[in-house]
């Protein structure tokens, strides 16, 4: 006997449209960055520039992958995929957190090179499409900015924007640098100091996706817990056959067989399913599957191998 309790989420389909429509607005206007970088870095033969419109065209086919996952997402679920699409978006932040990773680890390269092999940052076109660059970035991460923390492939572009931004003011700072001071070696420290901190945070996203994607439990709850507390009911005798796991951020899903101590009726059997829905609902978990039984997978309660 199985019994099934969802629920209807209109509203986080209206703050899901809200994320697509701004990542939209920031892909397409890291498009336009992407552009200008490459026109500016070619004409005035900066090499800074143009590794700045490398990373960010990594960075703008990222957050087209991101907008695409983002509308695949509100797809219904079918015959074939039951849970949906909403998936997809995991899978966009495991991938962008990847670029990411590869990104910063060609600019060490890059950085590496220049220390010993220093380049100057030429002309004020240089300087002032880079300026160009980091106001536009800097209004991107603005526009993500709320939303960053509500959706994991939001915060994988977030993420790519920040890097942008800070590129921005690397390059400014060390050809401001290289102008005034002869300063060369600043312009690939800051490059490195950038690619560490931007590597940090996608770390973070890739094992949080990985962990949803190995249908992993939420480290924040805790299983042997909800056990002793379903326990705590008196016509339960066990729980077992337990499996908890994230659709997404979002979404939590639980299945259990319960085992009771007598044979009672369907209406007592309903009332407990109730009372084990409250407790799994006040953890945080809405979407449950619950098969009830009466002397049932004997010698299968619920242990947590140590």
């Amino acid at each position: 006997m199985e019994h099934n309790h969802t629920h209807a989420h209109e509203g986080h389909h209206h703050h899901t449209d809200i994320h697509g429509k701004n990542l939209f607005w920031v892909t397409l206007l890291n498009v336009i960055i992407t552009v200008t970088e490459i026109v500016g870095g070619l004409i005035s033969g900066s090499l800074a520039l143009l590794s700045d419109a490398i990373h960010n065209l990594g960075d703008t086919l990222a957050l087209i992958f991101a907008f695409m996952a983002n509308k695949m997402s509100h797809k219904e679920a079918d015959m074939k995929r039951t849970f949906g699409y909403k998936r997809v978006e995991i899978l966009t932040a495991l991938f962008n957190a990847l670029i990411l990773i590869a990104i910063c680890l060609f600019l060490f390269k890059e950085a590496y090179d220049r220390f010993f092999n220093p380049e100057p940052i030429k002309g004020l076109l240089m300087l002032v499409v880079a300026v160009i660059g980091l106001l536009a970035n800097g209004f991107s991460v603005l526009i993500l900015q709320k939303d960053k923390d509500k959706n994991i492939n939001i915060r994988a572009a977030y993420l790519h924007l920040l890097g942008d931004t800070l590129s921005s003011v690397a390059v400014i700072i060390g050809g401001l640098a290289i102008w005034l001071f002869d300063i060369v070696w600043i312009d690939p420290l800051i490059t490195i100091i950038v690619g560490v901190y931007i590597i940090y945070h996608a770390w973070e996203i890739l094992k949080q996706s990985t962990a949803i994607l190995m249908q992993s439990a939420p480290s924040n709850i805790n299983i042997q817990e909800i056990v002793e507390d379903i326990e705590k009911i008196n016509e339960i005798k066990d729980i077992h056959h337990i499996h908890l796991w994230q659709l997404n951020e979002e979404q939590l899903h639980f299945e259990a067989h319960i085992n009771v101590h007598d044979n009672i009726d369907m209406i007592k059997v309903m009332e407990l399913k109730r009372e084990i829905e409250q407790i799994l609902e006040s953890k945080g978990i809405e979407h449950t599957t619950l098969q009830m039984g009466y002397q049932c997978c004997q010698g299968k309660e619920f242990v947590i191998e140590q």
